[in-house]
């Protein structure tokens, strides 16, 4: 499977290394609430596992995107930014962040299935 989860609660479909598409999940939309306003990454920035790479806000709170893998911003989904609210209609699909070309794909391992994922994220 193609589809890996971070424990910030973003999600990657890395079937493409050179364009994985990552978001955020629906726990993390249903827990934001409704979706107001996105901040994405810049296209060409390179940014390491980790590090914050965008930022969502809600009507109850703003939250960090965090890169769940190293790697180079190839693309960001500008209708998101136009409607935020796609995060929260459409999260796994039209409401994608941005995409990443890997610098190491190894780093998906790290990261967890959707079982593992949706235990987690049930005891979060």
């Amino acid at each position: 499977m193609s589809i890996h989860y971070s424990k910030d609660h973003e999600w990657i479909n890395a079937a493409d290394a050179n364009a994985a598409v990552v978001g955020i999940t629906v726990h993390a939309q249903d827990a934001l609430g409704d979706v107001v306003f996105v901040d994405l990454p810049e296209v060409g920035k390179t940014l390491a596992q980790g590090e914050v790479a965008g930022v969502v806000e809600s009507v109850k709170a703003a939250a960090d995107v965090y890169m769940p893998v190293s790697g180079e911003i190839v693309e960001v989904n500008e209708a998101l930014r136009n409607d935020p609210s796609l995060a929260n209609s459409d999260p796994l699909n039209a409401g994608w962040f941005f995409k990443v070309k890997l610098s190491d794909a190894s780093q998906l391992g790290g990261l967890m299935d959707e079982t593992s994922y949706n235990s987690f994220a049930a005891n979060a």
